[in-house]
């Protein structure tokens, strides 16, 4: 039958407006029969579970995700709910496996995290990979490029938040790996090397740096469950995005070295969290992005992938195969992570059959690696695409 769904939030007035500009923008129509609105709030737990308990899947959009994100989970978990978010926080996403992995399981709930562009176009790109690859893919490099048009492009202050708060606390995500244990990937094929921080890419002409988001830790899960799991070639992953020339590397250092002096003293994050625009260049604002900015915006996520051919045996000699890959897509915060989550969502409640055999919290790759989510992107505008083959 037809989806049917509702809208939560804690301001009755505010999901009513959310629900007009809705309309407005993609008529009446679009939205389907009547919508629901349903009252609750993170701070009062009875009000999640009477809102979990009417649904099989909550969409949670409570950036940032370490005040906000568990209350959420908690009340899905515990009232038989599945829960996809779009946090690109490490330390939320692991702890919320070290804390109700087991009891999602046992109510055979999944909670899904990280589905938004981050990290869904790196996760699912990096298998989209694999699959195209005639033999075993062992290594992926993925190079991001933004593209903005003449009004330039900015991003809520929520992920700015989200990434002062996540660095001022790698001890902590350092401390709470160590309490899952994971199992360490076994490395396959060449070792892949990692690159500097500064570095000047031949094939995009521009300085590259390491990507700061989550997608390496994301894709590290999902290899590691797809290894572990059901046996498969786990893919070693390095994520770069692509900054431009020398002018842009200067300001970025300029701004990179300030905050990572200032992200290590209290005084130092309300400083970076009540002056985003500031310290960040104009690349973060507390409004976001205006209409024509994410118009004029556009991501390109390249992925150069290695391996070895048929009958090859990846465990000696060197990489024999080269292909390269792309998932192209529009705005990234507020186009494509929206087009990412209801797509994941989507393939959660209608490809139910080719989800891990039982609940509990997963990864992108690792939840969909065998269902239609590529398609389904595919044909909302997220596109995945072969750049060469090997010949």
């Amino acid at each position: 039958g037809a989806l049917r769904w509702a809208v939560a939030g804690r301001s009755r007035n505010k999901l009513r407006e959310v629900l007009e500009r809705a309309a407005e923008r993609l008529g009446k129509a679009a939205l389907g029969a009547e919508v629901g609105v349903l009252l609750c709030d993170v701070g009062d737990p009875a009000s999640l579970a009477a809102m979990a308990k009417q649904t099989r899947l909550v969409l949670n959009c409570v950036g940032p995700y370490r005040f906000f994100g568990e209350p959420v989970v908690k009340a899905c978990v515990e009232n038989g709910a599945s829960c996809i978010d779009i946090s690109g926080e490490p330390q939320f996403l692991e702890g919320m496996y070290l804390k109700y992995n087991e009891k999602a399981a046992e109510k055979g709930v999944y909670v899904i995290g990280s589905c938004g562009f981050d990290s869904i176009p790196a996760d699912m790109g990096v298998l989209y990979t694999r699959d195209k690859l005639k033999g075993t893919l062992t290594a992926v490099e993925s190079f991001l490029s933004v593209e903005s048009g003449p009004e330039g492009s900015c991003i809520h202050d929520g992920t700015w938040k989200s990434a002062v708060y996540g660095l001022a606390d790698q001890d902590n995500l350092k401390k709470l790996r160590k309490k899952i244990g994971y199992s360490p990937v076994p490395v396959v094929g060449a070792k892949l090397k990692r690159r500097g921080l500064v570095f000047y890419s031949q094939e995009f002409k521009q300085y590259s740096i390491p990507f700061m988001g989550s997608d390496v830790s994301v894709v590290k899960r999902s290899q590691r469950y797809l290894h572990s799991q059901l046996q498969e070639t786990p893919v070693q992953y390095g994520a770069y995005v692509n900054i431009g020339g020398l002018g842009s590397v200067m300001k970025l250092m300029f701004a990179g070295i300030l905050f990572l002096l200032l992200v290590k003293f209290s005084f130092g994050r309300k400083l970076l969290t009540k002056y985003p625009e500031f310290f960040s260049a104009g690349r973060f604002t507390k409004k976001g992005p205006t209409q024509k900015q994410m118009d004029g915006t556009s991501f390109t996520m390249t992925f150069f992938g290695e391996g070895y051919s048929e009958g090859q045996d990846p465990q000696k000699g060197k990489p024999n195969v080269k292909i390269c890959t792309q998932v192209k897509g529009p705005e990234p915060g507020y186009v494509a992570t929206p087009i990412a989550m209801v797509q994941a969502g989507i393939a959660l409640l209608e490809d139910s059959a080719h989800l891990p055999k039982e609940g509990g919290v997963y990864s992108p790759g690792a939840a969909f690696s065998k269902t239609k989510l590529i398609d389904r992107l595919n044909s909302r505008g997220l596109e995945f695409s072969i750049i060469s083959q090997p010949e």
